[in-house]
């Protein structure tokens, strides 16, 4: 613990002096990951998938708010669903439409939600997105989860249905979206994922509020244990095949992300605890201290001794060894007399 709690200060102390370098560096790694993912997954036309193009948009996007980079990765989608077909363009441009107004009008401070999500999906660990928000966040950060996770599965269905959706002679215009509305819109799983994840986030939330000690762990658990059984037992309600094992190990994995989360942004002694009590002429106030853990980061100074340095310090060590001239080694000098 200790050892964690160094680091955390370095990292506070690092951060603070090199921000002005970090962030961009960090909005472009980023950026470069969601553009090539976007590439490979639906890269339908070939002249985008150049990993220099995604190199210069991600340069772009280092000194630029994460909210562009969410828009200009939605481009880079239409882009792709235009060159697979006009209908699979135009649903996704309705949905993204749709997306973004509702984005923009309720929580445009949470952008980075609407690349994260999907990036979360893709490492098999979205469930850590609603737990870490409702720790960190407010639930108006359910929107951009929500369209996060609404993305992956049309962009998922449609990597995994190129074949169908671009094919343009024995289906019509009309037949195709039909099609794309029942299974990429209506899609149960993913209306289940949106509805736990919300759920879960608003619950973590509530609960880390609450004024009891150990109030953010008992958030995480309660939050997992929330979307595992929203999860399992809404795809049995709804006819899904449940995936068990992915839900578990994949909650187990996010909640451990959280409990670090935890300990860099929320790690207090509640053994310390302190109730204060004050008045003003209307009210009374009734206060919980509770005292945050910290530790100073100890400071290393390095000396440097020159060689003249040396040379001089072993002048003065061999003239302290020598003995005075004129008197017995030992014997104090006599002192002389003033004469007036």
């Amino acid at each position: 613990m200790k050892t964690l709690l160094e680091y955390k200060e370095k990292m506070k102390l690092f951060l603070g002096k090199y921000d002005s370098y970090i962030f961009p560096v960090l909005k472009f790694a980023l950026a470069l990951v969601t553009f090539l993912v976007i590439n490979a997954n639906v890269g339908f036309m070939s002249r985008l998938t150049n990993p220099g193009i995604a190199l210069v948009l991600a340069l772009i996007c280092a000194f630029l708010p994460l909210n562009v980079t969410a828009v200009i990765g939605a481009l880079l989608i239409l882009v792709h669903m235009y060159a697979l077909s006009l209908e699979t363009f135009a649903i996704t441009f309705v949905l993204f439409a749709l997306m973004f107004l509702l984005f923009f009008r309720t929580a445009p401070k949470y952008g980075y939600l609407l690349i994260v999500t999907p990036l979360a999906f893709g490492l098999r660990i979205p469930y850590v997105v609603p737990l870490a928000m409702g720790l960190v966040a407010s639930p108006v950060a359910a929107v951009p989860v929500a369209c996060g996770t609404v993305v992956y599965f049309l962009l998922n269905y449609v990597h995994l249905n190129t074949a169908i959706l671009g094919n343009t002679e024995n289906s019509t215009m009309a037949e195709k979206i039909t099609y794309l509305l029942d299974n990429a819109v209506n899609n149960k799983e993913m209306l289940l994922t949106v509805a736990a994840f919300a759920l879960t986030l608003i619950i973590v939330y509530v609960i880390r509020r609450m004024s009891v000690d150990y109030s953010w762990s008992i958030a995480i658990v309660a939050g997992t244990v929330v979307d595992i059984i929203v999860l399992l037992f809404g795809s049995l309600a709804l006819g899904i095949s449940p995936r068990v094992g992915s839900v578990l190990v994949g909650s187990l994995i996010s909640a451990a992300l959280a409990v670090l989360l935890q300990m860099l942004v929320f790690n207090v002694d509640y053994s310390r605890t302190e109730y204060v009590q004050f008045e003003d002429d209307e009210y009374y106030y009734y206060v919980k201290a509770v005292p945050k853990i910290t530790i100073a980061v100890p400071e290393k100074t390095v000396k440097k001794i020159s060689p003249q340095r040396k040379a001089s310090s072993g002048r003065r060590k061999e003239k302290q060894g020598k003995k005075p001239s004129g008197r017995p080694a030992g014997r104090p000098a006599a002192k002389q007399n003033r004469q007036g």
